[in-house]
């Protein structure tokens, strides 16, 4: 018999039993309520024009007397890494004895147009270490990046590396040219100057969509259909909507930042080159000399592991510590895997450089 021979009777269960999941959906979405995402309990210890400097509320003693920045991308909101209470890279953070702080970049609006690169690094990311340094009277600081902020944060530590006590880089792009990066190949043909000219800023939403079409059918149409099966339970529901929420919060990016990163990080590679310039500083990795841990996502469709390992290349740190999750570019942040074992080997390798 074909496997694909028609069954009348099967195909008919099977709309009635979809009927009556949707049936059930109606109920579980009128149930739902207020989606809340960020619930790790924070205060704003400094503001400058969008951007909020946020300090967690310690959940046990300290074990480290550098306070742990945290440092997201520009390109998505920093709340993928406080989804919800058991998702939550922070909260689990915070558990393991570390004080921490994260910088919320904000919404550029057509205000910021002409903001650097430089000044994202130079200016307000060091003002922010500053600031945390005055308040706990230390002259360095951890510091964790996150994807696009991690590639910050090691132009930021090759700049001031006396500013930094150990380095964490998560997802974070190196080579941005590896041959297996599909958002970098798609970047070369782009004319970058006549997009940001046109635009000026660049919508959140087209580059959200970029990011989608990377995988368009596990990312938008096979999402969709097994989303029938989370309306039958509220809390899975919610789950699936908290995702919803963060995957399309997707702010504009200031036109001139975004014309230099493309340019410069993806269409030139010059981060490995050693050519990228800020303001007269050329970012050189060989001036990482502080520890270093790299924790790439073995399955990322959007920083693979070869652009990230290729980190190793250009340091000279003696202290240097790779970490491979068996996940992707997301499930490395909320999966219940990574909840157990990213955490506790950030706290663990911090500690053991607790001098």
């Amino acid at each position: 018999m074909s496997p694909f021979q028609f069954h009348p009777q099967q195909a008919i269960e099977e709309l009635m039993a979809m009927h009556q999941k949707l049936l059930t959906g109606i109920k579980t979405v009128a149930d739902v309520g207020e989606i809340e995402v960020g619930t790790t309990p924070k205060e704003a210890v400094y503001q400058e024009d969008k951007l909020t400097l946020y300090r967690y509320k310690p959940m046990v003693d300290t074990t480290n007397t550098a306070p742990l920045l945290i440092v997201y991308a520009l390109v998505n909101r920093p709340y993928m890494l406080d989804l919800q209470p058991n998702r939550s890279l922070i909260k689990n953070l915070l558990e393991t004895g570390q004080n921490i702080y994260l910088i919320d970049w904000g919404y550029p609006d057509k205000t910021d147009k002409y903001i650097t690169l430089s000044d994202y690094i130079n200016g307000y990311l060091h003002r922010c270490v500053k600031a945390i340094c005055k308040r706990h009277g230390v002259n360095k600081i951890n510091l964790l990046g996150v994807c696009q902020g991690g590639t910050l944060s090691l132009c930021y530590s090759a700049l001031y590396p006396k500013k930094v006590k150990n380095l964490i880089t998560m997802v974070t792009p190196v080579d941005f040219k590896t041959p297996e990066n599909l958002l970098s190949h798609w970047i070369q043909k782009l004319n970058i100057d006549q997009l940001v000219d046109t635009l000026g800023n660049i919508p959140g939403e087209l580059l959200n969509w970029a990011f989608l079409s990377l995988k368009p059918f596990r990312l938008m149409n096979q999402k969709y259909l097994h989303m029938v099966d989370k309306l039958e339970d509220t809390e899975t529901f919610k789950n699936f909507l908290r995702m919803e929420k963060w995957i399309f919060d997707s702010p504009d990016q200031a036109g001139e930042a975004f014309r230099q990163f493309a340019k410069a990080f993806y269409q030139q590679n010059a981060l490995i080159e050693g050519k990228v310039m800020l303001d007269k500083k050329t970012v050189n990795l060989k001036y990482l000399t502080m520890p270093i841990l790299n924790i790439y996502a073995t399955e990322d469709h959007l920083v693979p592991p070869d652009s990230s390992r290729a980190l190793r290349k250009y340091i000279t740190t003696e202290d240097y510590t790779e970490i491979d999750f068996k996940g992707g570019h997301i499930g490395i942040y909320v999966s219940s895997r990574a909840q157990k074992i990213v955490p506790c080997e950030i706290g663990k390798w911090l500690s053991q450089r607790e001098e």
